[in-house]
């Protein structure tokens, strides 16, 4: 599911606002784990593995939104969806999944859930019958200006931790592992217009 708008894009990175080291060497498949210190926690190879740490970091973010949004009702995701709509006008429902990274059947049960809800409309446009575009309806527009306050609250919890230059570095290093796995994925995530559905 998508998280809070990030502030910053890979493109502002790449300008030289954040300077990283080149990446490192991968290390050699066939050297053999590290033995666990008397008296350490086994759990801790588990704790230290970046996939536990990101799932985490996910949850966490998750959550700090639901508190900040509560009063609403609405998801990240819902909220991604909300965003997505109003600055990619023109999207169905495969080009919406696109642009968030989400599978298929996740953005189907998000849109019906939005769409019971008043908050997005399905037009026909007539150029092609057989499409459905997602739009958002009055009250959608006006919920996601009321949740900006809010979601603006969530992003600045989740960071408070940090100093701006390491949140410039956390950004700069996450986009740096999305931008290489991004293609092999099941969903990957596409910038920019969506391509076409056949």
């Amino acid at each position: 599911m998508p998280d809070d708008p990030a502030p910053r894009t890979a493109a502002r990175f790449r300008s030289g606002s954040a300077t990283l080291p080149p990446p490192a060497e991968a290390p050699d498949a066939a050297a053999a784990p590290r033995a666990v210190p008397r008296g350490a926690d086994p759990l801790d190879a588990l704790y230290e593995r970046p996939g536990f740490k990101l799932r985490r970091a996910h949850q966490i973010s998750l959550s700090v939104f639901a508190e900040e949004c509560r009063a609403h009702d609405v998801t990240n995701t819902q909220f991604g969806v909300l965003t997505a709509l109003r600055h990619r006008p023109g999207l169905d429902q495969v080009g919406l999944s696109q642009v968030l990274g989400l599978d298929r059947s996740t953005t189907g049960m998000v849109v019906g859930l939005l769409e019971r809800r008043g908050l997005l409309r399905r037009d026909q446009p007539s150029t092609d019958r057989r499409r459905r575009v997602l739009a958002l309806t009055p009250a959608g527009e006006e919920l996601l200006d009321t949740l900006a306050p809010a979601a603006e609250r969530a992003r600045q919890r989740l960071l408070a931790p940090l100093t701006a230059a390491e949140e410039a570095t956390l950004h700069a290093l996450l986009d740096r592992v999305l931008s290489h796995h991004d293609a092999a994925v099941r969903v990957p995530l596409r910038r920019g217009e969506p391509a076409a559905e056949d």
